[in-house]
């Protein structure tokens, strides 16, 4: 049996070859990374209504609130799940009943609920959104959104819930 006398190129390209593979992560399994929970935003249960109603839509309509409602970790759309929506809009002051209303997520985790047109308050134009664990199975923690707009003239606002189990 001859033993294989290997030339100095040879050496160097198979241990550089060797080094960008450990350093590139290829020895390792590959693994999806996993969903973060969407953090509660300050600011987000200002005048949340406990209990508000599930409805079509909030007041006359004209503008949008959709999103998504998925588990934290693997991102499982979540269906079922009660989402509140409130805002100062044309038609009234987030702390108005009338400017609240609760939908629940279709089998896809999604949800959408037209309500008036969202107006500034305190300089900004802004809705709140809020999944609430007392209202829901008790399975993940409650979180609430506080997202502004881009502009006044934005006609719909879309939020995504990431859910962290409890």
């Amino acid at each position: 049996m001859t033993t294989p006398n290997p030339t100095r190129r040879t050496v160097v390209s198979t241990a550089g070859a060797a080094f960008l593979i450990g350093a590139s992560g290829l020895t390792r399994p590959a693994r999806a990374k996993s969903l973060e929970p969407t953090p509660t935003m300050r600011g987000g249960a200002n005048n949340y209504l406990p209990g508000a109603p599930i409805v079509d839509r909030i007041g006359g309509g004209g503008f949008w609130t959709t999103g998504t409602v998925r588990r934290a970790g693997d991102g499982a759309p979540l269906a079922g799940r009660r989402i509140q929506v409130w805002a100062h809009t044309t038609e009234g002051h987030e702390r108005d009943a009338r400017s609240h209303g609760a939908v629940l997520t279709d089998a896809n985790g999604v949800f959408r609920i037209e309500m008036p047109q969202i107006v500034p308050a305190f300089g900004q134009p802004h809705g709140h959104l809020a999944f609430d664990a007392d209202y829901d199975d008790g399975d993940f923690e409650t979180v609430f959104l506080r997202p502004v707009l881009a502009r006044a003239s934005d006609t719909s606002l879309h939020a995504e819930f990431v859910l962290r189990p409890l």
